[in-house]
């Protein structure tokens, strides 16, 4: 039986910020409907891979493709509208827009998805949203703000998701409402990029992992072989 063919690859990429060379010949896959993790140290080339997958920097070598089609020389926007959100470091929400706002002023369903990301079912997921949906960006807690830019970035109906330090600053009684959330995204089929640095629950909600060390992939493989082989927490996931 042959394989299908991967929403997103990462063919051999290399990057980096004018001299200095980050990636180092990436590769890296993701199926429709996994969720898939990208591990490692700070400073290992996780943010410059996700730069690089949604056009924020143009990779020197190497190719990222969506569903067949080349990103090469795309626009972040472009590629936007083939079917990528990210939820970045930091949130970033509008301080002066509400939650329901946020949820509204970008929603789209530019692929024509069947089973949509709406309000009411981004309410479902996220009931504190529902609570504080006439409340400004900046009237929210930390984890009510991550809540937000989840929920925004599936208001625009992604074929992909990703998610760069989901539960980073976050207190542990509200990463463990994110990690909720990703499990009920993952049991509705949504196919997930993620990066954070919990990985004893990333073995519990990832289908696969990637480690990189030193802009290279150093390691790939499933749950079950990442929470066997305990020498690879210590050796390239540990500060």
């Amino acid at each position: 039986m042959s394989t299908p063919e991967p929403l997103l690859s990462c063919r051999s990429i290399e990057a980096g910020y004018g001299a200095s060379q980050v990636l180092f010949g990436i590769e890296l896959n993701i199926q429709p409907g996994e969720v898939v993790s990208l591990l490692g140290r700070n400073g290992m080339g996780k943010s410059t891979t996700i730069k690089t997958i949604v056009g924020a920097l143009a990779p020197t070598g190497g190719e990222v493709c969506f569903e067949g089609q080349s990103l090469r020389g795309m626009r972040p926007d472009a590629i936007a509208r083939l079917g990528l959100a990210i939820v970045p470091e930091g949130r970033h929400v509008f301080p002066n827009l509400t939650v329901r706002e946020h949820l509204l002023a970008f929603a789209d369903n530019r692929n024509g998805l069947r089973d949509t990301w709406d309000l009411a079912r981004i309410y479902a997921v996220f009931p504190r949203l529902k609570e504080r949906e006439n409340n400004l960006g900046n009237q929210l807690s930390g984890g009510e703000q991550q809540m937000l830019a989840i929920g925004r970035a599936l208001s625009t109906n992604p074929r992909l998701l990703i998610l760069d330090e989901a539960t980073e600053g976050l207190a542990p009684v509200i990463r463990e409402e994110i990690w909720r959330c990703l499990a009920t995204l993952k049991a509705a089929g949504q196919t997930i990029l993620v990066v954070d640095k919990y990985v004893h629950r990333l073995v519990g909600l990832a289908n696969r992992h990637f480690i990189l060390e030193r802009g290279r992939v150093v390691w790939q493989g499933d749950s079950d072989a990442l929470n066997a082989d305990r020498s690879l927490w210590s050796r390239y996931l540990t500060v």
